[in-house]
Parts: structure tokens; sequence; C-alpha cells
């Protein structure tokens, strides 16, 4: 018979708890950062809209949206606590590919609202005199 407390080749009772397979777990101290960044991360975008930062609105979009990528980073480090080590690194694989999908699709609408806005822009009123 084997004494009640032996182990059986288990470092201790307490120990299977400690899962240590890389995915971050979540902590308040770690909440509050996440949402501290998103905060600013809004409110500086905001500030530069309002405030009419820029002179030229193009320069502000693009660092608005360099503002929005970070905070992407931001919510998905602290929010939904992705790195290259959680679950085998499928996540990040998942990550990359869901990337790459979004910029094909963006960029293939870009590309199809620009030229249908100039070859659909409407003719002057000195090109439908001439039209037959």
């Amino acid at each position: 018979m084997s004494a009640p407390h032996e182990t059986h080749g288990h470092a201790g009772h307490g120990d299977h708890h400690d899962h240590h397979d890389g995915a971050a777990h979540s902590s308040l101290k770690g909440y509050t950062i996440g949402f501290i960044l998103s905060v600013i991360l809004t409110a500086i975008p905001f500030w530069l809209v309002m405030g009419k930062v820029f002179d030229k609105s193009s320069t502000t979009a693009i660092v608005v949206l360099a503002f929005a990528a970070v905070q992407i980073v931001v919510h998905m480090v602290y929010f939904l606590h992705m790195n290259t080590k959680s679950e085998g690194g499928w996540s990040m694989l998942a990550l990359i590919f869901t990337v790459v999908l979004v910029v094909i699709m963006l960029s293939g609408s870009l590309w199809v609202m620009y030229h249908l806005n100039h070859n659909m822009m409407p003719m002057s009123v000195h090109e439908m005199k001439n039209m037959p």
C-alpha cells in the first residue's frame, strides 16, 4: 500500500496548476496598462483632427492611420494576449494570414474605387457638345 501523501512521480500536489505554455495570463495591471495606452492612442488622433494640427488632410490621415496600427497591436498584446509562443505559434500565423488578406482586400478596393472614380467622372459641358 502506498502512503496517502505520496505524489506518484509528480512534483507536488499544488504544482500541477502552474501552466507555463507561453500564453500571457490576464491581470489587472495588464488590463490597466492596455486601457491607458488605448485612451492615449485615441486621444492624440482626436486632438490632431479637432485641432487641425497639420495643414494637409492627407498628412493627418497618415498619422491617424499610424496611431490606429499601433492601437491594434496594443489591443492584441494586452487584451487578446497574443504573442509568438501562445498556442504553439498558430495565433501568430493566423494573424499574419489575416493581415495579408486585409492588405489585399483594402488595396484592391482602393484600386477599384480610384479607377471607377477616374473612368466614370461626368463629362464636361464642352465634351458633351461634341458627342454624336
